[in-house]
């Protein structure tokens, strides 16, 4: 009888670590993928790691091009004028570029402001119009 006792003992214990450690095995895929993707570092605190600088100075034209306006401007999507359509844009630069500019920078037609490049610089909207009005 007592080894039975005992038996039942050993089996209940092996179940129990089983379903302790079956329950740490779950709890840790939870936290794994609930986790953040990532983290922010206001300047001035210990985040440690190195810090990284957010920007290496402005962007060229065809750098903008690529990342903001060749959606539409590539292949003129509601009348926006192409990459490299010397007529197209010159109809525009005939307002002057300080104008084609300004629609640019505030949106015009189906444009929305900066194309939605919203961390662009004046001066990197500025490149990428004469990037695309060569």
């Amino acid at each position: 009888m007592k080894m039975l006792q005992a038996m039942m003992l050993l089996v209940a214990t092996l179940v129990m670590a089983q379903a302790n450690a079956s329950t740490d095995a779950q709890a840790e895929k939870i936290r794994e993928r609930i986790k953040p993707v990532a983290e922010v570092c206001v300047q001035g605190d210990d985040c440690g790691g190195p810090v990284v600088a957010a920007s290496t100075g402005p962007r060229t034209g065809d750098a903008v091009y690529a990342a903001a306006c060749a959606g539409c401007h590539a292949i003129g999507v509601a009348g926006a004028p192409k990459k490299g359509d010397v007529a197209a844009w010159d109809k525009r630069l005939a307002k002057g570029f300080d104008k084609t500019l300004a629609n640019a920078i505030s949106g015009l037609n189906a444009m929305p402001a900066k194309g939605l490049c919203m961390d662009c610089s004046d001066d990197e909207l500025s490149a990428a119009i004469k990037f695309m009005s060569k």
